[in-house]
């Protein structure tokens, strides 16, 4: 059984139209790339979602190819030249997660005392104010902690001394027989 027609107009809920960008996108990524392994094609394709993201995919040297049959001069600062070869388009998120962890490693040291000499006064007050919330936070656990601790010692305590004068009162009796 086929699949009927689909209808081309925009989808209106926001929700349906991202997960249906999102699949078309990876399967035309996909697509443009077994193109390019089965066939040895040389393929280009970029596409801009709605929120200004880039998802593209060149096989080897596809847009040097295509400016010079186009006859258009190499340039250097040419975003096509920027940016990279992306399989699929996942480069585009693994660089954002790359910059995500560069900045809380960066975060990182700061919090530990390191590297703060590329920070401002504003950014320094503001890790100022967090490490002492930080501080009272670790403080009122160990409070609670402490307290949870004392608590079970003297449960402990009072157990051993109850089993202290129980002992106690048996070798008394033991005592008393011989």
């Amino acid at each position: 059984m086929g699949r009927g027609k689909v209808e081309l107009k925009r989808i209106e809920n926001p929700t349906s139209r991202q997960v249906t960008f999102s699949k078309r996108r990876n399967g035309l990524l996909k697509k443009a790339f077994e193109l390019s392994i089965l066939c040895d094609a040389e393929v280009a394709l970029i596409i801009l979602s709605p929120s200004d993201k880039i998802y593209q995919f060149a096989s080897h040297e596809t847009i040097a190819m295509y400016r010079n049959q186009v006859g258009l001069p190499e340039s250097n600062n040419s975003s096509f030249r920027q940016a990279r070869t992306m399989e699929f388009g996942r480069n585009n998120e693994t660089e954002e997660l790359r910059r995500t962890i560069e900045h809380l490693e960066m975060r990182l040291k700061n919090l530990a005392g390191e590297e703060l000499d590329m920070l401002g006064m504003q950014e320094l007050k503001q890790l100022e104010r967090q490490l002492k919330t930080g501080v009272e936070r670790i403080r009122s656990q160990m409070g609670r902690v402490i307290s949870e601790n004392i608590s079970l010692l003297k449960r402990k305590h009072k157990a051993l001394q109850e089993e202290n004068s129980r002992l106690q009162k048996r070798v008394s009796c033991f005592y008393k027989l011989l």
